[in-house]
């Protein structure tokens, strides 16, 4: 999905977004840059290296950025980790999914609020998230409950949680200029993710996309290019909401209650900034809460 956002979004209004694209290869990276420079004529293209199961990498990618740019129009909330045959523990000691899917995402975006509020255009964050899903409070680390559903799962509504939250925050600014919207694509996407599943899965997945169940990634980023492009206006009346693409428009999904749960959020929260373990990240999190004090 990122890869089809980021050539649809280098290729529209003239050429005249410039696009970052975080990754972990430095080789796919540039070949991916040269792809897109191909295909749109824009130039204005780049990468930084970063690995999400790595929280070091993911504070030396913030720092790159906030050295490199004094703004931010958008941040898309993508990267996941996707079917696995065992459970994975980073470096970090925590779950794969778990960290890859939502805390290092938790950090960058928290880290990259002031470039957000940077933007002319109003800021924006858009999350790719799936409805369902459940915290698993006394084993979040998933070494007693894992499957990869699961991990996927709990992310998902953990992302959820994370985007109610700031929404909620930042609606207590007067004249705030961020906007947070949950996106979910209705149908299936036909990724790289599907070259790592099991052969048998692969084949049934084949099959459906002859029936056209798939769409491609280009399909997908057209779908969700208005959502980073629309005036500020339309995209703060989208914040808070969790949406998807049918009928040739948006519409709001049906949020499960239990997201909206602030003593939930919040416990989600500080759990949270204790497995970051960063300060920066840390006075970030104590700067916006003092707002609503």
């Amino acid at each position: 999905m990122g890869k089809g956002v980021a050539k649809i979004l280098a290729g529209i209004d003239n050429q005249i977004h410039e696009v970052i694209i975080l990754c972990r290869s430095k080789e796919l990276g540039m070949a991916t840059i040269k792809e897109l420079e191909y295909s749109s004529g824009n130039k204005k293209l780049s990468i930084i290296l970063c690995d999400l199961a790595k929280l070091i990498d993911v504070k030396k990618a913030i720092d790159e950025i906030q050295r490199k740019h004094d703004f931010l129009d958008c941040i898309f909330i993508n990267a996941g980790l996707g079917y696995a045959a065992e459970r994975v523990e980073t470096e970090d000691g925590m779950d794969s999914h778990f960290q890859v899917n939502y805390l290092s995402q938790f950090m960058l975006t928290l880290n990259l609020l002031n470039l957000l509020e940077n933007s002319e255009n109003g800021g924006r964050v858009i999350f790719n998230v799936t409805r369902g899903g459940k915290i698993f409070w006394d084993d979040i680390q998933m070494q007693k409950n894992w499957s990869f559903e699961n991990g996927i799962h709990q992310a998902m509504v953990a992302k959820r949680m994370f985007l109610f939250k700031l929404d909620d925050l930042y609606k207590r600014f007067k004249g705030s200029k961020v906007s947070f919207i949950g996106f979910e694509i209705s149908q299936t996407v036909w990724s790289n993710q599907l070259n790592i599943i099991p052969v048998s899965m692969r084949i049934m997945a084949t099959i459906m996309k002859f029936f056209g169940t798939f769409i491609s990634i280009e399909k997908c980023g057209l779908i969700m290019a208005p959502l980073f492009t629309e005036r500020f206006e339309e995209s703060r009346k989208k914040s808070g909401k969790f949406v998807t693409w049918k009928k040739n428009e948006f519409i709001e999904i049906k949020e499960d209650n239990v997201v909206f749960n602030p003593d939930m959020q919040d416990s989600l929260w500080k759990a949270s900034l204790e497995l970051c373990k960063d300060k920066q990240t840390a006075q970030i999190a104590e700067s916006l809460n003092s707002f609503t004090k």
